[in-house]
């Protein structure tokens, strides 16, 4: 069991905005909280199974009551076991970059596979839907090459279906409390990359020191 779960979905890992501020989060996460445990769960690593015929049948035989067949038990298991992390660990830092307007299809394959029927989230027709990850802190690092907000002289605000989609995501499951670190413009050239990086790497060491 993690006090703190990183959920990487960049796979660059050398030159990572995200990844680099989120590093100065579990940097200074460590520093304020010595005997805190770290864990990582980088879905460009971790097998991502297949939400498969197996796996659809499961969920549609889960929904209707019906008992799993061995290969669509099989197919469930896995599906829980890769959500264990996210149910065990306080609190879920996850580090997610732009691609094509939105995130990379690793995160997307990530979330599709986890968010499941008593898996992610209940369901009562009387009550309607339930995250199952309530209580829990996310503090998600986004970074972007241009300049997404709402003041740019760029129509790229209009395009950002990255932040409205992963913090619509985590309160589907249960998370309310959501701090956002932003990285942007890093396509501006060096001495805006590097100033972006440098305030967003300070910004995620004080948030660390709070959480």
């Amino acid at each position: 069991m993690a006090d703190l779960l990183h959920i990487e979905a960049s796979p660059r890992k050398q030159r990572s905005a995200s990844l680099e501020a989120a590093r100065a989060f579990i940097d200074a996460f460590r520093l304020s909280r010595p005997r805190a445990s770290v864990e990582t769960l980088d879905v460009w690593r971790v097998p991502l199974p297949e939400f498969d015929s197996d796996a659809l049948d499961a969920k549609y035989a889960g929904l209707s009551g019906t008992p799993l067949t061995p290969s669509q038990q099989a197919a469930w298991d896995q599906i829980h076991a890769l959500a264990k992390p996210l149910h065990e660990a306080s609190t879920l830092l996850f580090s997610v970059p732009l691609w094509n307007f939105a995130i990379p299809y690793k995160l997307k394959h990530f979330i599709d596979v986890v968010s499941q029927k008593d898996v992610l989230f209940s369901f009562d027709p009387q009550v309607g839907f339930g995250g199952l990850l309530a209580g829990k802190r996310a503090v998600v690092v986004y970074a972007r090459g241009l300049d997404y907000g709402k003041q740019s002289i760029t129509p790229a605000h209009s395009f950002d279906f990255q932040q409205p989609y992963f913090e619509a995501w985590l309160r589907f499951v249960g998370i309310e409390d959501i701090e956002s670190i932003v990285v942007e413009k890093t396509l501006f050239g060096a001495e805006v990359d590097a100033a972006a990086r440098e305030a967003a790497c300070r910004e995620a060491a004080e948030l660390a020191r709070t959480v």
